[in-house]
Order: structure tokens, then C-alpha cells, then sequence
């Protein structure tokens, strides 16, 4: 996925010069679906109409994390990626506020003095109605007006977005739908596909053997995804994107017990992938993963996959102005 260059910022006090006084889209963002992609769109269209920069204050790691740290937390942007994203959306930067037990203790006048003001001279700030600050969540929206209208700047609240079926759209549901295998529908609700980013490692080859060479990738632990076989897309740093199928799991078949892996066939590719960053992005589940009895029924099936797979993303058309510029 090519994206202008973005920068990430994780100090601020070491803020460009530049990048003051700008418009500020404050929350995690995690996944940067449609319900962030509102708040953000409209940080950015009054950046444009002010002629200021446009950044986006977000939290490393994720505050949950950070609270509940013995609760796997399925993360379905990690930081570089939902950097790339915003920064085709047209985001100038990112601010990566380390969260620590320092910031959990700030109070929210001490947030809104230090980070909003001192930090990022921000003029303009945008969040969503529901967005909570400060040591205990003290701090609201109707606080976060008032301290505007104290410091001099002007604050812009965003309404959560609700879906055609008038749900809440939000990443706890998107890692439910993940969870079940439903890519479509999350998709629906993130704006693109669903995507990861990983090192492509040297495995077993046993597919190649098989005639189905695989790249393979570790996905960090905490992705929560149905295992199972996708129709999907690679994309390698040059840019080349290639129609592909993936197997995601332990591949009971071969391995008992094995690690879980993403392994992803290139349609009509033959070329070294190892040790390349590529993302894959999820067009579709074709079935869950099953354990067969002995290597020729698994190979038919990887053919019938192959087979449904190329068919699918024959039919893949972008789903929104973001899909089409994220181009996966």
C-alpha cells in the first residue's frame, strides 16, 4: 500500500514548528473505520478551510492495554498501519501519545493545559460526543467545550455513526465480526478491507512440495480471527499486488498443535518473497479449517479453493473513495 510519507510523533514536545496550531482529531482510532473516518474527515475539512495542518492525537499502547494488561487486546490497526491509513486519508501527522502511568494520572485540566495547548497549540479540536479524559475519565465533552472557550481554542463533536441497520459502528464490533469470519461485514463497517501487515518467514515448505507455495506470515497473538481459508490480496513494498488464497491457522492436517500462521498462495507468481513486509488484505471466507485424512484430499481442496477464491476477487469492486485509495 503506497501512502505519502506520514509522520508519527511520539514526543511531543519536539512537535515541528509547523504542525502548530492546527486542527486535532483526538481518539484511538483503532481500525480508522467509518465511524473514526467522520471524525477525522471533518478535522480535515476545516483544516483546509482554516489552511492549518491536520494531526491526529492517538494512544501507545491502546489505553486498554495499558488498564487491563492480562486481557489480550485483538488490535486491528498496529501504529505504522493506521498511520498509513490516515495518512491517505490526508492526515498531516500522527501524534502517538505515549500512554503511561504518568498520563493515567494527569488530571483533565492538566491534559487539556499540557497536551492540547502547550503541546500542540491546537486551534480547532474535533472528537467524538462520547470521547472521556483525564485521570478516572473526568473529563467530557461538555468540560472539553467550556476549557475551550477558556484557552482559546474551539472544540467540534462528532455524533456516533450508526450503520444502514442503525448500529453503533465500532471496533468492538468489528472484532466480533472477525472473530465469526465475516470479512464482508466488516468490511461494510471499516470502509476497506480488513488488512495485515507482517514480515513474510521461512517455514517447513511443505506446500511447495505440494505445488502450492506459501508466504508465510506470524500475526501477532492476539488476532482473533476465525481460522480459516480467505480469498485474498497481497501487496508487497514495490507496490505489486497480487490475487491470492490464505490459510489462517494451525493446519491440522500437517502439524498437530502448530503455531498459528497466516500462509498465502500468489496466484501465477513465482519469486522470493522472504524477508519483504507485505500486507494481505481479506476479501472473503471460503471455509473453516479442517483436518483431512492424508495429503492428496488437501491437496484437491486447496485446487477447489484456489478455484472459488479467483473466482471472488474476479468480482471485487472498491467499496468506498478510501478503499480506492488504499487500492488493496
Amino acid at each position: 500500500m503506497a501512502a505519502k510519507p506520514v509522520r508519527r510523533i511520539a514526543d511531543i514536545d519536539r512537535l515541528p514548528a509547523e504542525l502548530r496550531g492546527g486542527v486535532v482529531a483526538i481518539g484511538n482510532f483503532d481500525g480508522v473505520h467509518r465511524g473514526h473516518q467522520a471524525v477525522l474527515d471533518r478535522a480535515i475539512d476545516t483544516a483546509h478551510e482554516l489552511g492549518e495542518p491536520v494531526l491526529a492525537l492517538t494512544f501507545e499502547p491502546h489505553p486498554r492495554a495499558f488498564f487491563r494488561p492480562g486481557e489480550p487486546l485483538f488490535r486491528l490497526t498496529p501504529p505504522p498501519l493506521k498511520a498509513r491509513i490516515m495518512a491517505k486519508l490526508g492526515l498531516d501527522a500522527v501524534v502517538e501519545l505515549p500512554f503511561d502511568a504518568g498520563l493515567a494520572a494527569t488530571s483533565a485540566p492538566e491534559f487539556v493545559r499540557r497536551i492540547l495547548c502547550d503541546g500542540l497549540g491546537a486551534r480547532l479540536v474535533v472528537t467524538g460526543r462520547d470521547f472521556r479524559f483525564g485521570k478516572a475519565r473526568e473529563g467530557g465533552s461538555a468540560f472539553l467545550v467550556e476549557q475551550g472557550e477558556r484557552h482559546g481554542f474551539d472544540v467540534a463533536l462528532v455524533d456516533a455513526l450508526c450503520d444502514e441497520g442503525g448500529e453503533t459502528v465500532s471496533s468492538t464490533r468489528i472484532r466480533a465480526l472477525l472473530a465469526a469470519g465475516d470479512v464482508t461485514e466488516a468490511a461494510g463497517l471499516l470502509g476497506y478491507r480488513f488488512t495485515v501487515e507482517a514480515e513474510v518467514s521461512h517455514g517447513r515448505k511443505l506446500g511447495r512440495t505440494l505445488g502450492f507455495p506459501t508466504a508465510n506470515m506470524a500475526l501477532p497473538e492476539t488476532t482473533a480471527m476465525r481460522h480459516g481459508i480467505y480469498a485474498v490480496r497481497l501487496r508487497r513494498p514495490d507496490g505489486a499486488l497480487h490475487d491470492a488464497v490464505a490459510s489462517f491457522g494451525r493446519r491440522p492436517t500437517v502439524e498437530a498443535n502448530g503455531r498459528v500462521l497466516l500462509e498465502t498462495f500468489l496466484f501465477d507468481f513465482a519469486g522470493d518473497l522472504y524477508g519483504e513486509t507485505c500486507t494481505v488484505s481479506f476479501f472473503g471466507f471460503l471455509r473453516p479449517e479442517l483436518r483431512f485424512d492424508g495429503l492428496d484430499p488437501l491437496v484437491a481442496q486447496m485446487r477447489r479453493d484456489t478455484g472459488e477464491a479467483r473466482a471472488l476477487l474476479s468480482e471485487v469492486r472498491p467499496l468506498s473513495e478510501i478503499d480506492r485509495r488504499l487500492g488493496f
